[in-house]
């Protein structure tokens, strides 16, 4: 039998390895629908459907190696940056997938929930969570949406050398804000923003404060998730740190 590897697992979702196989399972089978979807329409290389049997979707493994992980230095080149920044503009021009993110309104309502909650249980510095907040909602504007990932984070881009091999874990796709995708690539990368940017291309608005608005938004959102379903937001580099290095 193939060792077992347990990529992660918490309440909501587990993946593990087997092989070249990961094995995801999903109780909310909306999100596994999004992924499959996603995928079929995503103009980039993205992982082999081995076989669904609810609630467990079989991907064949990408080849390569993560561009990056939070709190941890990416030893990628400012080439393998670039040419992610690429695919993400590929991906943006791309048709828009049927269904809908979450609208500014409904990001306002919970990032008022989560920095109450955050301030009420003294889980981080008042001060601290309030000039977050007010950066943050530089990102809640109105925008054009596009094709997104929606969890783009550098540990889902796959690379060998200078080249993108594949993108993995689509189920947070939806039409959403560009400017979204590119900040959550970067989180914990921000010395790597230039060269995304410069493969994604400057014929388009690209606002760096509102990149940096998604990055205190992002992160005041996830730091209570996180911490109930076992990961560590305050660890080296992670969203924590993210929040302090905005100010």
């Amino acid at each position: 039998m193939e060792e077992l590897e347990v990529v992660v697992a918490h309440n909501e979702r587990a993946t593990l390895r087997v092989g070249e196989a990961f094995l995801k399972v999903d109780a909310d089978q909306r999100r596994t629908d999004v992924e499959v979807e996603a995928m079929a329409l995503a103009p980039l290389p993205t992982p082999e459907i081995l076989w669904r049997k609810p609630p467990v979707l079989a991907l064949a493994a990408v080849p390569g190696t993560a561009l990056g992980r939070l709190g941890e230095p990416s030893g990628a080149s400012s080439e393998a940056w670039a040419a992610a920044g690429a695919a993400v503009r590929t991906l943006h021009d791309a048709p828009l997938p049927p269904w809908t993110g979450p609208r500014p309104d409904e990001l306002a309502a919970r990032l008022d929930g989560e920095c109450g909650w955050l301030i009420a249980n003294d889980v981080l510095p008042a001060d601290l969570v309030t000039r977050n907040r007010r950066l943050a909602e530089t990102a809640l504007r109105p925008w054009t949406p596009v094709f997104t990932h929606g969890d783009l984070q550098a540990s889902h881009v796959f690379v060998d050398g200078d080249r993108i091999t594949g993108v993995i874990d689509w189920s947070e796709a939806a039409r959403g804000d560009a400017l979204y995708d590119l900040a959550t690539l970067t989180l914990g990368h921000r010395e790597h923003l230039g060269d995304v940017l410069a493969g994604y291309g400057t014929d388009v608005e690209l606002d760096v404060d509102v990149i940096r608005a998604w990055w205190s938004l992002r992160s005041l959102l996830v730091v209570r998730w996180l911490a109930e379903h076992g990961f560590d937001p305050s660890a080296p580099g992670c969203e924590v740190d993210v929040l302090r290095s905005a100010l």
